[in-house]
């Protein structure tokens, strides 16, 4: 009886090594570019857009205000004068996005990976970066403009991002 189950059991390791399970990645929204597709100036305020994914898009002037944008993420996406005011982009990843005149006041972007992505004439008054990991260019440039408190996680927005 022993030896049937040590059998069974390495019968089972090996078909599971030869013929794994395939894995199914948890799916989530995706928006991407395609013909005839704009979202310039489109409003996503108060949204919940919880792990959308936007690839490869112009933003330019959409508007994000107080959206729920937890672990969105922004890749290669142009964001230059978006209203981010209030948004929750914690856990967010921001990889080649261009920020440029973007208010990013009161926003939450705790533990957000924004590696690579550049902030030009940014409104951080408020926000809270906690945790958030940024090139350290990035984050000198951010400091010299950064105050205030952030309204929802009481966060100090120059302690947030480590300032001296």
């Amino acid at each position: 009886m022993k030896y049937r189950q040590i059998l069974a059991s390495l019968i089972l390791a090996i078909a599971l090594f030869v013929f794994p399970l395939s894995a199914q990645a948890a799916s989530s929204s995706s928006i991407s570019r395609s013909a005839g597709d704009d979202f310039q100036s489109k409003d996503y305020s108060g949204q919940s857009l919880i792990g959308t994914e936007f690839t490869n898009i112009d933003l330019e002037n959409a508007n994000f205000s107080n959206a729920d944008l937890r672990g969105v993420v922004f890749n290669g996406t142009v964001l230059e004068g978006v209203n981010l005011h209030g948004a929750d982009f914690s856990n967010g990843i921001a990889y080649l996005a261009k920020f440029k005149n973007v208010d990013l006041s009161d926003a939450v972007l705790s533990d957000a990976m924004m590696l690579r992505s550049i902030f030009n004439d940014v409104d951080v008054t408020g926000a809270d970066f906690t945790n958030a990991v940024l090139d350290g260019t990035q984050v000198k440039k951010l400091c010299q403009k950064a105050s205030g408190v952030n309204s929802k996680t009481g966060v100090n927005t120059r302690d947030s991002l480590g300032c001296k």
